[in-house]
Order: C-alpha cells, then sequence, then structure tokens
C-alpha cells in the first residue's frame, strides 16, 4: 500500500465507504446466517426503521453485497441474503466489533473528557 492508495478515488477509501454507513454493517452481520425477510431483520436488528431498512438494503445491493428474491404468492414475500461479495466483509466487520469491544470504555472515557473540556 502506499500514500495514494486513501485518495478520494481509491479502493481502500471505498471499502470504508461501505463499512462507514451507520447500518451497512449491522445489516451485513444480521444475514450471516443466511436469508432474511425484512420485518425479521428489524426484529433481529432492533431500532431500525422500515424506511431505514430498506434504504440500507437496496444500497448494499446495489453494491453487490445482497441479493433480493421475490416469491410470488399472496401476499407477496421478499429474502435477502448475503452474495459472497458481502460474505466477504464478515471478517473485517467481526475484526471491527472486537476492536470496539476491546477498546470501547477508552474511547467513551475520551469522549466524556471531550465533552468536561467544552464544559
Amino acid at each position: 500500500m502506499t500514500t495514494d492508495d486513501f485518495l478520494a478515488d481509491c479502493r481502500a477509501r471505498l471499502a470504508f465507504d461501505l463499512l462507514s454507513h451507520t447500518w451497512n454493517a449491522v445489516v451485513l452481520w444480521a444475514l450471516r446466517d443466511g436469508p432474511r425477510r425484512p420485518v425479521e431483520l428489524r426484529e433481529r436488528i432492533g431500532g431500525i426503521s422500515s424506511k431505514v431498512l430498506t434504504e440500507t438494503l437496496r444500497r448494499l445491493q446495489f453494491n453487490g453485497l445482497v441479493s433480493r428474491q421475490a416469491f410470488p404468492g399472496a401476499p407477496p414475500r421478499v429474502e435477502y441474503r448475503l452474495t459472497a461479495l458481502g460474505g466477504s466483509l464478515l471478517g473485517p466487520i467481526d475484526a471491527v466489533g472486537a476492536w470496539a469491544f476491546e477498546h470501547g470504555d477508552e474511547v467513551m472515557a475520551a469522549q466524556e473528557a471531550g465533552c468536561a473540556a467544552i464544559e
């Protein structure tokens, strides 16, 4: 990796952009055990609105990380699943989660100190 690897149009930045969106990594992680219907994803994730979940799933689908399968019938049923590309992000997501578990208290302490310094 060179110093030019983090320019605006570089691939590393693309990956960071994919993971930096609030819900992308959460939705990918929620799909790790297999396909899910949107209502199942909302229950599994918690705290995400239907609108935001739909936007996130569309964004992930646009980027080739999830696939959508519609089933005929009444009412129509839709499932989302990880693509191979989306599954390849589970390792980095797990690594970031492990880092957060190990260092989360330190980050929160720094934030509290920063807030106290402002007051």
